[in-house]
């Protein structure tokens, strides 16, 4: 636990995300593990799915620069901006990347079975599909930061 309390001393901030982040990640592997029975190591680094560890990231941000700095702080302020803009980023803009990655894929594989000797260039190449999130998994991403936000220990 000192080495906790010496982390934190460093950069509350910054600690505080990054084990937000880290939860988020291994809660996917688990979630993973529970829903498809078995182990996938991309869960641990990799974007999309549930949780959303980039909204667990930016809110456990923001609620650590709230109790650090105070609410009425700039970096407050900062903080909670970038968040909303990462979350709606993340139900939008890759959330539609995503579905339009699904979509290229199959016409891929339907043009690859009419006459793969005509898309040399397309090979077995696939477009990475899980880059977004659904707001639920948005939403998730987001109690989960809050609450490790509030729960990791102020340094003195």
């Amino acid at each position: 636990m000192q080495w906790l309390q010496m982390l934190l001393r460093w950069n509350f901030v910054l600690v505080t995300a990054i084990t937000a982040s880290l939860a988020a990640q291994l809660a996917k592997v688990i979630i993973n593990l529970i829903l498809v029975r078995k182990f996938i190591p991309e869960r641990l680094w990799g974007a999309g799915g549930m949780p959303s560890a980039h909204s667990a990231t930016v809110c456990a941000m923001t609620v650590a620069v709230g109790r650090y700095c105070g609410i009425h702080d700039t970096m407050f302020a900062l903080a909670l901006i970038l968040s909303i803009i990462v979350m709606y980023d993340a139900m939008g803009v890759r959330w539609e990347t995503g579905k339009q990655a699904q979509v290229l894929n199959q016409l891929i594989d339907e043009w690859m079975e009419q006459g793969a000797q005509f898309w040399p260039i397309l090979g077995d190449k696939k477009l990475k599909e899980m880059v977004g999130h659904t707001p639920i998994q948005v939403l998730t991403g987001a109690v989960l930061g809050i609450g490790i936000g509030f729960v990791m220990p102020i340094p003195v």
